[in-house]
């Protein structure tokens, strides 16, 4: 007799998505689960979690890009399979990726892009430790040969820099030199430069786009500096340019502005392409003028992946994603298609500044000159915080981040709004109006209302506009 087929109690095949199983059992959090479930419920699960967190197309902190094009994210669905480092087996990878370095060090100004090297990296701050590296062992190498010792390298940059400068210092025990801000000085010039210098100074950074304000170093004026050192001494020290913030946008909205490798100290550039290169998260590059400037000992040869070849990187492993969506964005929108879009994001950044210059709320630290990123501090006669304004703008969904400034100036607590691509007028608009909610909201908030009798007994209520 043949047996009844009897239905499994755990078979939901086709049963709907809400109501299954998981959607009414907590799931493994500590350990992997034992049993299988549904590929649409494992999907959904983690697909729901990320509405638990903020808004990617909301979040002002950021300068790194939160929308691609369908296109670009289909290639990097490709590229995921792609190992970028076994160029042996995947050697068009290789040529993609040299392509990339040499548009970019067309981008800026290399007096001969193809004489120029470079790779892709993890994002600016493999990109920059990568840079500095290879200056430090230039110098290291030039002390052996004069007989001199080569224990005590420095490097000297401003306050202004991305923290990854400190990492690189501490990592690999070098001293630093860091140029404290100023109140209403937040970059670093020549003069700031010149009395750092000494016979152990490995290079001289120099930020494009700050993190703290998204304004410019003086590198013309520092590069200046350096040559009439190199004249009088013979101390050919180079500068490394930070462009992470600011690689894609000055050569659109500022080509005249001299920062890049048409000056003779700058040997080496390092840019965020996971930034205003409009890719996701993470890729940066480093770029170096000529061969000459990277070390030959650096780079490593191997041959345990097919066949011999080269790498010089501090990861290994990683996706070909990004390299793939940036070499589609360099083809897709060519120099005319990143100039409307840097020029769009720029016009929607004055657009933001205009009105909080002109609302009497706060004091505008930057004029958006070169980079569509908004600095504001809240003007002092007010006794509730910019903490307290981004807290508030956090419940209409906004990510303004509220900062205190470094050493020297860490009294000034900032707001920063990064305009990105998605970033429409509409939404600019939307901002303003909550902004002014927000300050009216807190304006009316007793908590911020004190009463001071002054001597006259004339009661001031702060807190008022």
């Amino acid at each position: 007799m043949k047996k009844k087929f009897e239905r499994r109690r755990d078979d939901d095949l086709f049963s709907p998505l809400y109501g299954s199983k998981w959607d009414t059992q907590p799931i493994a959090k500590d350990k992997i689960p034992d049993h299988s479930m549904r590929s649409d419920e494992a999907f959904q699960i983690i697909h729901d979690e990320m509405d638990l967190q903020g808004n990617s197309n909301l979040n002002l902190a950021t300068f790194v890009t939160t929308w691609m094009e369908p296109e670009a994210v289909k290639l990097m669905q490709l590229g995921a399979q792609y190992n970028l480092i076994d160029e042996d087996e995947y050697p068009q990878l290789k040529v993609i990726e040299e392509r990339i370095i040499t548009m970019e060090a067309e981008l800026f100004n290399a007096p001969n892009a193809k004489n120029s090297v470079g790779v892709t990296t993890v994002g600016s701050s493999e990109a920059i430790m990568l840079g500095l590296l290879a200056h430090k062992w230039k110098w290291r190498k030039h002390r052996e040969v004069q007989g001199l010792d080569y224990y005590r390298p420095n490097v000297i940059f401003g306050a202004d820099v991305h923290t990854c400068w400190e990492k690189f210092a501490r990592y690999f025990d070098v001293e630093m030199k860091v140029i404290p801000l100023q109140k209403g000085k937040y970059t670093i010039n020549a003069e700031d430069v010149a009395p750092l210098i000494d016979e152990n100074t490995i290079a001289v950074g120099a930020i494009v786009g700050t993190t703290f304000t998204g304004q410019v170093d003086d590198v013309k004026g520092i590069n200046e500096l350096l040559i009439q050192h190199k004249q009088k001494t013979g101390q050919d020290i180079p500068i490394h340019v930070d462009a992470a913030s600011g690689g894609f946008v000055l050569p659109f909205i500022a080509p005249e502005l001299e920062w890049d490798f048409r000056l003779e100290q700058v040997r080496s550039i390092n840019v965020s392409n996971h930034k205003f290169g409009l890719v996701y998260a993470g890729m940066g590059s480093i770029v170096f003028k000529e061969e000459s400037d990277l070390p030959k000992e650096l780079p490593f040869e191997i041959n345990y992946l097919g066949g011999t070849m080269q790498n010089y990187s501090l990861n290994f492993s990683k996706t070909s994603s990004n390299l793939l969506a940036q070499y589609y964005n360099f083809l897709r929108f060519g120099k005319s298609g990143y100039q409307r879009i840097i020029d769009a994001v720029m016009s929607n950044a004055h657009y933001l500044e205009e009105y909080l210059q002109q609302s009497g709320y706060f004091e505008v630290l930057t004029d958006s000159k070169y980079l569509p990123v908004v600095v504001v501090k809240l003007k002092e006669r007010y006794t509730f915080s910019a903490y307290d304004i981004s807290r508030e703008l956090n419940q209409y969904g906004w990510i303004v981040p509220a900062y205190s400034l470094p050493k020297n100036s860490e009294e000034i607590v900032v707001l920063r709004m990064v305009v990105k691509e998605n970033f429409s007028h509409d939404f600019a608009q939307k901002l303003i109006e909550d902004i002014d909610k927000v300050i009216q909201t807190l304006l009316n908030d007793n908590r911020y209302k004190e009463v001071e009798i002054k001597q006259n007994s004339v009661v001031k209520v702060h807190g008022v506009c």
